[in-house]
């Protein structure tokens, strides 16, 4: 049943920043959304995202930009497979490497077969993309303790770097998920939509 656009502000719990993303779901879900944070370096990161009715990705588009500095990507899946182009502008490495940090490497891709299997996106540094499996595995009616391996393509922020993630969802008590990838696990509580709430060492909603 089609919902009214929604509003949605987390403040970054780990360093200075936060994510407000504006969402629609009369179709799966399309979402505008401005990320900002201040580690590795300061950026402003705006996404543009959309799936089919099913909640399955179909495309995202990226843009990240500092001081001297900017990088797109746009990613789009169709007949299955996944195809990404990029473009940059000034010299994230070198800022990356002026603030202590390593060098990023390239945007995008260059093994896209590897995201063959991958039906959801995942942008690092934003508690939005959690959503996508949740809502297409129907996790918030799902058994507690059902555990949901899925592959995502994941795109880190700010190098918008593009790698396939292993991640695995399991369903807690109270309508929460157990996310899990790498060796990473946090447990996220999600409002009655699916949307995060609180995701531990990442951030909080404030709406």
């Amino acid at each position: 049943m089609p919902t009214k656009p929604k509003s949605l502000f987390w403040n970054r719990t780990d360093v200075a920043g936060a994510d407000h993303a504006l969402v629609d779901e009369r179709r799966g879900i399309t979402a505008r959304g401005t990320a900002l944070a201040v580690d590795p370096v300061a950026f402003t990161c705006r996404y543009e995202l959309r799936t089919d009715e099913r909640w399955a990705a179909e495309g995202l588009e990226v843009s990240c930009e500092g001081a001297g500095w900017l990088r797109t990507l746009r990613l789009e899946r169709a007949a299955g497979r996944w195809r990404a182009s990029t473009a940059e502008q000034g010299d994230l490495d070198a800022a990356l490497v002026a603030a202590g940090h390593p060098a990023a490497g390239l945007p995008g891709t260059e093994e896209p077969e590897r995201l063959a299997t991958a039906i959801d996106v995942d942008l690092s540094a934003s508690p939005l993309f959690n959503t996508l499996p949740v809502r297409r595995l129907g996790l918030r009616d799902a058994a507690v303790g059902s555990t949901h391996r899925i592959v995502a393509v994941w795109v880190l922020v700010p190098s918008l770097q593009v790698i396939p993630a292993e991640q695995v969802y399991t369903v807690l008590d109270g309508g929460g998920v157990r996310f899990a990838s790498e060796g990473f696990t946090a447990d996220i509580t999600l409002d009655s939509a699916g949307y995060v709430l609180r995701y531990p060492g990442l951030a909080e909603r404030r709406d």
